[in-house]
């Protein structure tokens, strides 16, 4: 195989990883049950509270891709006839009812227009009259570059008694994300975004009330259960997922160590290391690295004559939408920026694929020189394509906020 060209992504996903986590992630293998490995999955246990801004007991990763977090938690809460309720404005919200109804729940939804968010208060009074077992709900919707305010949804479904599931999938680790001021259930990360981290697994966490459900449709393979486990009675229906059976992975990252499955141990170093740095930074020192570099995003892209797509309060910080210009081939664009400079963006999904381009500054990825490269492969492509756009004043307006900018932030 010849060898892998350099990449600058700045896509919402994947993004680059930290040179720190690569470099963990060549680490010798450990035994899964090695003493040495369960402190290390212990301590990972813990960053994941402190990133989740959490006392939940349960916080652990899945392995599998942000999907797989999405499947365990639904897959573990829902039982055939249960009532969902899902708003949706955008692609990820799609998937939550895709998967809800899989699972053979009853499911109710309610949209609006991509690259708008609801009312808060809309969703809370649709969640009165639907009154459903579980609210599943996207936070920052990468395919429209918006988030969703939450925290007095969380509030309406704890006074409610329904369960409030969140997709945090693109905002955890780069957007203020407070599962128990925000009275959130449970909650499903991604390691490929704001992480930093490899694609290949899904940090999770659940309170009590998630663990009651869970607990209750327990049920250990035969193969690994004990006598007790044989003899213990269940109630409801039996979690259709052997693999994503939150029981059975709850007691495989408890003291108990069940042998449940053989662990992703270099995904686990990759990830044990990746929130080491994430939590060295800090959580708040994050959040305002990755606004103090989408604002300068923002204006190389205005300064080029460029229109945002998004550029309401709603505006998800680490996904900035370009809307594509009348006549532009978005596609072609996107290849020559590629092929010429390796700097890769993304375009959408559905009713917006080929009308906005997404760039993610995410995380490793949100860095002063791959904003400037990014903006300047822009131009370039555009220029090329007979696009008219102010030549020469994208980077400039950049290193302008940048020079101007009295803002504490690592470039």
């Amino acid at each position: 195989m010849s060898q892998l060209a350099k990449r600058t992504i700045m896509t919402p996903g994947p993004v680059e990883a930290e040179p720190r986590v690569l470099r963990a992630m060549s680490a010798p293998i450990l035994g899964q049950f090695d003493p040495a490995f369960t402190e290390m999955m212990n301590e990972t246990m813990e960053m994941l509270r402190d990133l989740f801004q959490t006392n939940n007991q349960w916080a652990f990763p899945i392995d599998g891709t942000s999907r797989s977090g999405l499947e365990a938690v639904l897959t573990s809460l829902i039982e055939p006839g249960d009532r969902v309720f899902v708003p949706i404005y955008g692609r990820f919200g799609h998937l939550l009812v895709e998967i809800c109804e899989r699972l053979d729940a009853s499911v109710h939804t309610m949209e609006c227009e991509w690259g708008t968010v609801f009312d808060e208060n809309d969703v809370i009074q649709e969640i009165k009259k639907v009154k459903p077992k579980i609210v599943a709900c996207v936070h920052g919707e990468t395919s429209t570059g918006c988030v969703m305010p939450l925290q007095n949804i969380g509030k309406t479904c704890r006074e409610e008694d329904c369960l409030f599931v969140v997709d945090a999938v693109a905002t955890i680790g780069g957007v203020e994300f407070k599962v128990d001021d925000w009275f959130i259930d449970a909650a499903i990360g991604g390691t490929q975004k704001c992480l930093s981290v490899p694609s290949g697994m899904a940090p999770i966490t659940y309170n009590s009330r998630a663990e009651a459900v869970i607990s209750r449709r327990k049920k250990v393979e035969r193969g690994i259960a004990t006598d007790q486990d044989q003899t213990t009675p269940f109630s409801g229906s039996v979690i259709r997922s052997n693999y994503f059976d939150l029981s059975q992975l709850q007691d495989y990252w408890s003291p108990r160590r069940l042998n449940h499955h053989t662990e992703a141990t270099s995904m686990i170093y990759g990830l044990h290391e990746g929130l080491r740095v994430l939590l060295d930074e800090g959580l708040e020192n994050r959040f305002e690295r990755h606004i103090f570099h989408e604002q300068a995003l923002m204006a190389g892209i205005k300064a080029m004559g460029l229109d945002l797509f998004v550029e309401h309060e709603h505006k998800l910080p680490v996904v900035t939408c370009i809307t594509v210009p009348a006549g532009v081939d978005a596609d072609a664009v996107r290849s020559f920026m590629l092929t010429h400079f390796g700097v890769e963006i993304a375009s959408s999904f559905g009713p917006l694929h080929g009308k906005i381009w997404r760039i993610g500054s995410m995380g490793y990825s949100c860095r002063k020189e791959n904003v400037l490269f990014a903006l300047s492969a822009l131009e370039a492509a555009l220029l090329y394509k007979d696009v008219p756009v102010h030549s020469g004043k994208a980077v400039q307006a950049a290193l302008a906020y940048y020079e101007s900018a009295i803002v504490n932030v690592p470039s």
